[in-house]
């Protein structure tokens, strides 16, 4: 009989966020698939899990995962855990995920503290509606066309940052969307945890490529405003509304139609078409 994949969210920073069940997953599963070994044998140290581990990252991912996989039809029960946070966000944990549903094998979430929603609760940005877009490329064509496509992005948008690409983001952003609103959530959980709340521009201007920049950054930012339209004036509001009864229209619904879709009273309308 198979095993399972579990998929345990460890803290982003504070090790008190790493809750009951976690621990005892991580104890009475057969192997750990870690991203960073060095990094989770601290967690595990702390939390006295004994556990052998197996590396699993973006650069083996596919001659550990088939490892991994086989292992767990073989019976064994696996955890994958990444260096913070949820893993299979942004994360090649979720190639292994994906690896598992395809050969049948039952996952199951142990869920843990994730970055982007734990900004966008704190970051006092519209969250009704928002887009998680993930760290940007180092290659800078492609974070360019990134932030090209979805300049007209009305959702909130978040974004992941490391504090030496920092001030290139935010200029590049700036150059992108114009000025907008920002959230600039540091250090989550940590003892230095901010939340700074500013706009491009001013965000730009501060955060240079001179300036010690140290720290984990999310970067939740206004989407872009609906385009307006201009306001028509009744003079034009009431040619619309002729050729619509010159197209068939009777007058009262013609007047009726353009009130509907202006500012403009029915009766001022209908007036200005009686009187032409």
């Amino acid at each position: 009989m198979a095993g399972k994949l579990f998929v345990v969210g460890t803290p982003i920073g504070n090790l008190s966020d790493f809750s009951p069940r976690a621990v005892a997953t991580l104890s009475e599963c057969d192997f750990i698939a870690a991203e960073d070994t060095r990094v989770t044998l601290k967690l595990l140290n702390h939390f006295e899990i004994k556990t052998p581990m197996i590396s699993y990252y973006e650069h083996n991912k596919r001659s550990k995962g088939d490892i991994i996989i086989k292992r767990i039809l073989d019976g064994e029960n696996c955890a994958i855990v990444t260096d913070a946070g949820m893993p299979a966000i942004s994360d090649p944990g979720e190639d292994l995920v994906a690896l598992a549903h395809q050969n049948g094998i039952t996952v199951e979430s142990v869920p843990g503290p994730t970055a982007f929603a734990t900004a966008m609760a704190i970051s006092g940005m519209p969250s009704g509606r928002f887009t998680f877009e993930g760290f940007l490329s180092v290659n800078k064509p492609s974070r360019r066309e990134h932030l090209e496509e979805v300049k007209n992005e009305r959702r909130t948008m978040i974004f992941y940052e490391a504090p030496h690409k920092l001030a290139a983001t935010l200029k590049d952003m700036y150059n992108a969307f114009g000025d907008r609103k920002i959230a600039i959530v540091k250090e989550l959980t940590k003892i230095h945890e901010s939340v700074e709340l500013t706009t491009l521009s001013e965000a730009s201007e501060k955060y240079t490529p001179e300036a010690s920049i140290k720290g984990e950054f999310v970067l939740v930012i206004e989407g872009a405003k609906p385009e307006e339209t201009p306001e028509l004036t009744l003079d034009e509001a009431v040619s619309l509304a002729k050729k619509l009864v010159e197209d068939g229209m009777g007058m009262n619904d013609a007047a009726k139609q353009l009130a509907k879709d202006t500012k403009y009273k029915k009766s001022d309308i209908y007036k200005a078409l009686l009187e032409d």
